[in-house]
C-alpha cells in the first residue's frame, strides 16, 4: 500500500504557473504509474496527466498539453505537475493517484487507480 501527499497548490493570477508535488510512502513507488486529476465545483473528476514507471512516457488531457509537464523521481518517491500559463478554467482541486498494474503504459481512466491523495487547491484568478 502507498500513501500518497500532495502540495504546492494556492491562489495564482492567470498566466502564471504552480508546481504541484506529489509524495509517495513506501518502497515500490516506481512500482506504479502514477496520474494527476482534478475537480473543478460542480463537476465530475477528470484526468490530467500521468507517467509511467520510469517516466519514459506521458499522457495529457488535451486542454493542458503544452502548458503542463508531469515529471517523477523515483529516487524522491515523488511525482510532479508543473502548471504554466494557468487559466481560470484551470481551477480545481488537483490529486495525485497511483496505479499498481502491470500494464505497459499508464491509463488515464480514473477507476484503475488503486491510491489517491487527499488533494490541493489551485486557484487562478482572472
Amino acid at each position: 500500500q502507498v500513501q500518497l501527499v500532495e502540495s504546492g497548490g494556492g491562489l495564482v493570477q492567470a498566466g502564471g504557473s504552480l508546481r504541484l508535488s506529489c509524495v509517495g510512502s513506501g518502497r515500490t513507488f516506481s512500482s506504479y504509474h502514477m496520474g494527476w486529476f482534478r475537480q473543478a465545483p460542480g463537476k465530475e473528476r477528470e484526468f490530467v496527466a500521468a507517467i509511467g514507471l520510469r517516466g519514459d512516457y506521458t499522457v495529457y488531457k488535451d486542454s493542458v498539453k503544452g502548458r503542463f509537464t508531469i515529471s517523477r523521481d523515483n529516487a524522491k518517491n515523488t511525482v510532479y505537475l508543473q502548471m504554466d500559463s494557468l487559466k481560470p478554467e484551470d481551477t480545481a482541486v488537483y490529486y495525485c493517484a497511483a496505479d499498481r498494474t502491470s500494464r505497459p503504459r499508464p491509463s488515464q481512466a480514473m477507476g484503475v487507480y488503486d491510491y489517491w491523495g487527499q488533494g490541493t487547491q489551485v486557484t487562478v484568478s482572472s
